[in-house]
């Protein structure tokens, strides 16, 4: 399928931040753009902004200056709607309600050629509700951006029920043209980004309600052992607490309440005090000239082990222990293979022991239930990395048996593979492995209602969000059938529907217990 022409005419409604981005990009990739609002001179202004972009574009060296020129000419800002009708698409960037929005696109019917292709940004509006109330709603789709629009790469192209796959795929095709990374979507409530995103905030909100560690220990482990370029603290306070927590709401209500997308009482706090982030000075974090920024607590140095023994199990994939290995084994350590703990089941490995403590990759229960069931009481858990070989920092937490004698054993042994050690309560699931758990489970569930596709869904993640890995393709790699473990450990542990395995994923590690992939 081809996209649009190029010097085809493309509309855009409405010059805000995402509309302007939009017609910066569209003018760029050689479509006559005409830009139009409501608000006198809006839509000229911000055509003087983008070509101040382009300047400082040329100037960087990332635009030719003679390629500036013609991408200035071929932005031209209209005073009625009228002035559109020769689009071959109109792309509407107004605001986010929907009986303006379906105002608007009756209206262009009346005004456009019968082969214009209609498309909304809307981040949330449901795409089939926006197109009801139309003659031809099979020329509806959602084109959604992401802000800011000439940087982030990702483009949902979302199916409302009665659109037509042409349509799609040609509005698919020129979002590729421009540059960008489309992925398809059906039309549901947060469409596959805003949805599947939800147990980032959600699960970081819990752990810091239940006292696993304080905000800026949970962000320095996101990002440090799992590999996200900012925590989901951070996160928050950057997008605003007013408008993160109202996206949730929406999720939530829209899924009939899914306890899966139960906003949180904390967040609720941060809102109902005017706490909202960055915006406002406050969030969970204070900012200003004379804010220091908070220390994250790590362990004293311990001594040293001189040994190290690993147990294996063959069911578990083996990219989560052999880097590991490496990485102890590059330290100096002296490793050697024995059999998993006496009386523990098989899926107990991998497990590392050193000075009489058994150290265990998370697997969805606290240490202090594993020394329970396994009659080890000097445990403890450590959290998954995003990549052992680079990681800085490693999270551990203790049973409440464990000794300190153990715990200090467990502490140097990371230490001296070169780690910083970083202790938090002994939570379920600790903080990386229940979060890209649930990220991957949303996700599996997305590809199981159809929503999108597996490639979709992990593209979408780190496109849309800059997740470091696709959540299918994480769950590749830690392997299926543990974060199926994960999963039923945190439901036994609350008993709470939020935590429910994808019958995706079942089906997957059902297929194929040793080796069940999303991606080949």
């Amino acid at each position: 399928m081809e996209g649009l022409a190029r010097g085809s005419i493309v509309a855009v409604i409405g010059s805000g931040a995402m509309g302007a981005g939009i017609a910066q990009v569209a003018a760029a990739s050689g479509h006559e753009v005409r830009l139009f609002d409501t608000r006198p001179d809006a839509a000229s202004k911000a055509i003087d902004a983008i070509g101040k972009v382009f300047t400082k574009l040329v100037d960087k060296g990332r635009m030719g200056a003679a390629e500036a020129d013609l991408a200035r000419e071929r932005l031209q800002a209209v005073g009625s709607l009228a002035e559109v009708k020769e689009a071959a698409l109109v792309v509407e960037a107004i605001v986010e309600h929907l009986d303006a929005k379906r105002a608007l696109f009756a209206e262009l019917e009346g005004i456009v050629d019968a082969r214009c292709i209609l498309a909304t940004n809307t981040s949330s509006i449901s795409v089939t509700a926006i197109g009801a109330q139309l003659r031809h709603p099979e020329r509806l789709v959602g084109m959604h951006f992401f802000n800011p629009v000439p940087l982030m790469a990702l483009v949902e192209v979302v199916s409302g029920l009665a659109t037509d796959k042409q349509v799609a795929d040609t509005v698919y095709a020129t979002a590729h043209a421009w540059g960008k990374d489309p992925v398809h979507a059906k039309s549901t409530p947060g469409f596959i980004v805003n949805r599947v995103a939800r147990p980032y905030y959600a699960e970081a909100l819990r752990l810091l309600q239940e006292g696993a560690a304080d905000a800026p220990t949970l962000d320095a482990v996101m990002r440090d052992c799992g590999g996200f370029r900012m925590g989901p603290f951070e996160l928050m306070d950057l997008i605003g607490h007013d408008v993160n927590f109202s996206v949730t709401q929406s999720v939530h209500a829209a899924y009939f309440g899914d306890p899966r997308f139960t906003p949180s009482v904390l967040q609720q706090e941060l809102v109902n005090a005017g706490f909202l982030g960055r915006k406002s000075g406050r969030g969970f974090y204070r900012y200003g000239d004379d804010v220091v920024t908070p220390a994250v607590p790590t362990e004293p140095q311990a001594v040293r082990p001189h040994t190290v023994g690993i147990s294996v199990a063959r069911e578990v994939t083996r990219s989560v222990l052999t880097p590991m290995e490496a990485r102890l084994t590059d330290a100096g350590l002296s490793v050697a293979h024995r059999e998993p703990l006496a009386g523990a089941e098989k899926h107990e490995a991998p497990a590392l022991h050193t000075n009489g403590v058994a150290i265990f990759l998370s697997d969805g229960r606290s240490a202090t239930e594993r020394a329970a069931a396994n009659h080890h009481p000097n445990t403890v858990v450590y959290d998954l990395l995003f990549d052992v070989a680079r990681a800085t920092r490693i999270a551990l937490a203790r049973a409440d048996q464990c000794s300190e004698e153990a715990w200090q054993a467990a502490v140097g042994l990371f230490q001296a593979a070169g780690f910083t050690v970083t202790r938090i309560d002994d939570v379920p699931g600790m903080i990386v492995m229940r979060t890209v758990a649930m990220l991957a489970n949303e996700a599996a569930d997305a590809v199981n209602q159809g929503v999108c596709s597996a490639g979709a869904v992990d593209i979408a993640m780190q496109k849309g969000v800059n997740y470091p890995r696709g959540p299918l393709a994480w769950a590749d790699s830690v392997g299926i059938g543990h974060i199926v473990t994960v999963l039923a450990n945190l439901a036994a542990t609350y008993g709470e529907d939020r935590y429910r395995v994808s019958p995706l994923l079942r089906r997957k590690l059902a297929a194929n217990p040793s080796g069940a992939r999303f991606h080949a």
